[in-house]
């Protein structure tokens, strides 16, 4: 047994190096991501170090993580998967240990017994081939890095939480963080007391990795196209299949079915099934409900992540699949709100724009339908935007790496890649008529924004009320899918 653990062993740096070419034709290329680092250098003021690191390990039980995603950031610029590594980006040539770049990563080294449980790892090597980054180094080696990065007018890099395990890996992100802070001299809290007495900036990296990925190539552009299809077809067969008795928590399970049926890796934020007065709690994620109810809406929040992209669509359904009256009354009103926020949607126009579109046609209605007798101050829980307590939210954000993607919030532009999520919210309890209770509706659709107006991406999903009722009279492909019954103590 020994001498075939040894022989495993000495085999897998081999056998794990072959899988990492095992990668499908369309994720992002290493040239991307090679373009983006050069396009972050050119916006970077003179004299300047970027430093960004992978995401953490987050542990989720005794001896069990959670399934590892790497931060946006890093994956943007690398393309690199794996935990436990540093990128550096240079404004201009540097010469370290008599070699001249202007960017090196760190990453992981080969382990054979840990790549035996946990899958292969890239390597020095590896990163050198699949991620074009020239000057390659594993982790260890950073220690000895010799940088001065007192010389450098500014140290640009995302503060620290401190919530990184340090673990028996040498060089593991631990490692890295602290070492890096040695080298820089940096101290917790003092660039909060007096930031002007060092080089180290907070700051300035976020404006200019929003201003990177607010604008969408046509690279990520398939692929936020893909992630938005593959969740709107889960809303498609979700409304088939949908029936009183289901519980919110197989209505997510069918949603997401559909998500890895396509090959989305991951969901892209928390999946929201809220049927009634859950359908209410904007960011509910217990989706618990055992049964769900005859005459109930759900509200259906899910987006499918696809090679790092997430898309972000919402549709409010009624379970037995008939609006009632108010129902209707209250869907149609945020419906039109949405459709006239989307078409004032082109490039140049100001970003609060879109809001403001949606919240007056929902004021407006909202005091029409009696649930207001005027908007007065005390209804307003919010008075820097104007808010009221039935339409509390914004309607409009980027999406992409992340489900709120980094991005500006001025004025569109040409391939930005946006939502528009109006809502209505009248919950049980609330001051209206009893009549408007537990009435979610929230219709959320995913734009590409144009010169001339926008796209709406996300339409193999029906937003009118009378499609959506139409559609959920046709069959399901899950109608007879039927599991056994478990019964107590068998």
């Amino acid at each position: 047994m020994r001498k075939i653990l040894g022989l495993l062993l000495i085999a897998v740096p081999l056998f794990t190096q072959g899988q990492t070419d095992a990668r499908p034709d369309d994720l992002l290329k290493s040239d991307f991501h090679k373009q983006k680092r050069a396009e972050l250098r050119a916006k970077m003021p003179d004299n300047s170090v970027a430093i960004f690191f992978a995401n953490a390990i987050r542990n989720r039980a005794n001896d069990v993580d959670f399934l590892y995603h790497q931060d946006p950031n890093f994956y943007y610029l690398t393309g690199h998967k794996e935990p436990h590594a540093v990128l550096l980006v240079f404004k201009d040539k540097q010469e370290v240990n008599n070699e001249r770049f202007d960017e090196v990563i760190f990453v992981r080294g080969h382990d054979a017994l840990r790549e035996l449980y946990d899958g292969p790892r890239l390597g020095k090597d590896g990163a050198e081939k699949t991620l074009d980054i020239e000057v390659n180094f594993e982790n260890p080696s950073f220690k000895g890095f010799n940088l001065d990065f007192s010389k450098f007018d500014q140290v640009l890099f995302y503060d620290f939480q401190n919530d990184v395990r340090n673990t028996e890996e040498e060089g593991d992100l631990f490692d890295l963080i602290e070492q890096f802070k040695q080298k820089a001299g940096y101290k917790q809290g003092d660039l909060a007391i007096e930031p002007q007495k060092n080089n180290l900036d907070v700051v300035s990296l976020d404006t200019l990795m929003r201003e990177l990925r607010g604008i969408k190539t046509k690279e990520e552009l398939d692929l936020v196209r893909k992630a938005v299809d593959i969740s709107t077809i889960g809303q498609r067969e979700v409304m088939k299949a949908m029936r009183p008795g289901m519980s919110e928590a197989e209505i997510q399970g069918i949603h997401e079915f559909v998500f890895k049926k396509y090959g989305a890796e991951f969901e892209g934020y928390p999946s929201i099934v809220g049927a009634g007065n859950h359908g209410c709690i904007l960011h509910y994620i217990d989706n618990y409900k055992p049964a769900i109810e005859d005459g109930e809406l759900i509200l259906m929040d899910l987006g499918a992540e696809y090679h790092g992209y997430t898309a972000d669509v919402t549709r409010t359904v009624p379970v037995n699949g008939k609006f009632t009256k108010e129902q209707k009354l209250i869907y149609d009103l945020v419906y039109e709100a949405q459709q006239a926020a989307a078409d004032t949607c082109k490039a140049g126009l100001p970003f609060p724009v879109l809001y403001e579109t949606t919240a007056k046609i929902v004021n407006e209605g909202l005091v029409e339908l009696g649930l207001y007798e005027s908007l007065k101050d005390e209804d307003i829980i919010n008075p820097e935007t104007g808010r009221n307590r039935y339409y509390p939210h914004g309607c409009c954000h980027h999406i992409g790496l992340d489900v709120h993607d980094k991005g500006l919030y001025g004025t569109l532009e040409e391939n930005m890649t946006i939502t528009i999520e109006p809502g209505i919210y009248i919950s049980n309890g609330s001051p209206a008529d009893k009549k408007w209770w537990d009435i979610p509706v929230r219709i959320e659709d995913d734009y590409l924004i144009t010169k001339d107006g926008c796209i709406l991406l996300s339409d193999k999903a029906p937003r009118k009320s009378d499609e959506i009722e139409k559609l959920m009279k046709e069959p399901s492909i899950f109608s007879d899918y039927r599991l056994p019954e478990l019964k107590a103590g068998e």
